[in-house]
């Protein structure tokens, strides 16, 4: 599950793994924030006419290095 995770949130994954988080603590961290990202990457969300038309689980809190990575998604779309 952690390599999962990982695939979307490698940036994370390795601060949380360099901070001495255990594996359970790191997914336990970062699960939501993966499947949050991954439909925000996907472009998803891409469409939508406005932030009420947003599913209920499509916000997580993110880092500003996190939106700017779906940022730049949207940009090359």
């Amino acid at each position: 599950h952690c390599l999962a995770v990982r695939a979307v949130c490698q940036r994370e994954i390795d601060c949380d793994r360099g901070s001495g988080y255990s594996w359970k603590i790191t997914l336990l961290r970062n699960y939501w924030k993966s499947k949050v990202k991954q439909e925000w990457l996907s472009g998803k969300y891409s469409n939508i006419p406005s932030q009420f038309s947003l599913p209920e689980k499509s916000m997580y809190p993110m880092d500003a290095d996190t939106w700017g990575e779906i940022l730049e998604a949207e940009l090359e779309r």
